[in-house]
């Protein structure tokens, strides 16, 4: 929850590019265990606002983006190893 609600408020903050769709996005440990109880959904260039966020919190997560529609992770951003 405590991630939650500054995600939520970058993700209002987005700027648009030509990126569209709906994206699930979820951080994990490098053993591959999950470091958030929820999975956050962002829409076209809203990934990189919650994947940074999640970056943020969580500074050696790997994050994952896969589409909604296809379950397919987003080629050429997903995984992301945070630094």
């Amino acid at each position: 929850m405590k991630v939650l609600v500054p995600v939520l408020s970058l993700l209002a903050l987005a700027g648009c590019i030509t990126m569209t769709g709906n994206y699930e996005v979820s951080a994990r440990d490098e053993s591959g265990k999950a470091l958030s109880n929820g999975k956050f959904l962002a829409h076209g260039s809203g990934i990189y606002t919650v994947r940074n966020s999640l970056c943020s919190v969580y500074p050696k997560a790997i994050v994952t983006i896969k589409d909604v529609e296809t379950d397919q992770e987003l080629e050429g951003e997903s995984p992301y190893h945070c630094r």
